[in-house]
């Protein structure tokens, strides 16, 4: 079973989730092709930013728990991870925000910004040698000022409420990535290259690359989701307008 591991890990962090899309009070499945959008476009960056660490050595990966099948030198399974981490935390801040009102959350959005931006910049001033906390720091507080004071975005306090929420499943994940449980790790760091600040097994900068890519692939599906709500309107009243005239 050793080889089947990040395998297994992809598929129970998004089994669950995938069988409550199809639950008649969430119907989540309904917003599938917005989700698919989204993450196709937000895996752009983020598998780029995986190519490139693997080519420079940043991270590297332990084949003993893939099944041995790469393109451009990551696992299979790390593209899947990329579909299905976003899947999960999607689906839950679409829940939560379905199910919850979160808009006392929303109040503190630019406190969080700024909050981020600021603990960002001092890490990048210090690590500006360290490639990981170096670029995770610059694109998680660009990607927060862009949102916030670009694109406008109401929901920031929202997601990060959301965000802490699903830390109770990234610390088991990131946890048996990084070695915990295991004889060695699947993901392997380069300790030149990060703070080498752990939680647990976990390198801290992989909590702010989770942060960033839940924000964007968040950003994404609700770009695209009101979209097809704004198709969906507009041929629900020509059909209207036209079963009148019949």
């Amino acid at each position: 079973m050793k080889p089947f591991t990040y395998l297994l890990i992809n598929f129970f962090t998004v089994f669950v989730c995938f069988l409550f899309s199809f639950h008649p009070k969430i119907r989540f499945y309904k917003h599938f092709d917005a989700f698919i959008k989204a993450v196709l476009l937000a895996s752009i960056l983020f598998i780029s930013w995986d190519i490139w660490f693997t080519k420079v050595g940043v991270w590297w990966f332990n084949t003993n728990y893939t099944l041995g099948l790469s393109i451009l030198n990551l696992p299979m399974e790390e593209w899947m991870f990329f579909i299905c981490i976003p899947f999960s935390c999607v689906f839950t801040y679409f829940c939560f925000t379905k199910f919850f009102d979160l808009k006392w959350a929303d109040k503190y959005s630019k406190q969080i910004v700024i909050l981020v931006t600021v603990l960002c910049s001092v890490v990048i001033l210090l690590n500006y040698n360290r490639l990981y906390p170096l670029v995770t720091a610059t694109v998680t507080a660009g990607f927060l000022l862009y949102l916030f004071f670009v694109a406008g975005v109401n929901w920031i306090g929202s997601a990060t409420l959301v965000y802490l929420v699903l830390m109770l499943g990234f610390f088991p994940v990131n946890g048996i990535l990084t070695g915990s449980g295991l004889e060695s790790p699947i993901v392997n760091y380069n300790p030149e290259q990060i703070l080498n600040i752990r939680m647990f097994t976990i390198p801290v900068e992989d909590a702010f690359f989770g942060y960033s890519q839940f924000l964007l692939n968040v950003y994404f599906f609700l770009l695209f989701k009101k979209s097809e709500e704004k198709t969906s309107d507009q041929t629900y009243v020509k059909s209207k307008i036209t079963t009148a005239y019949e």
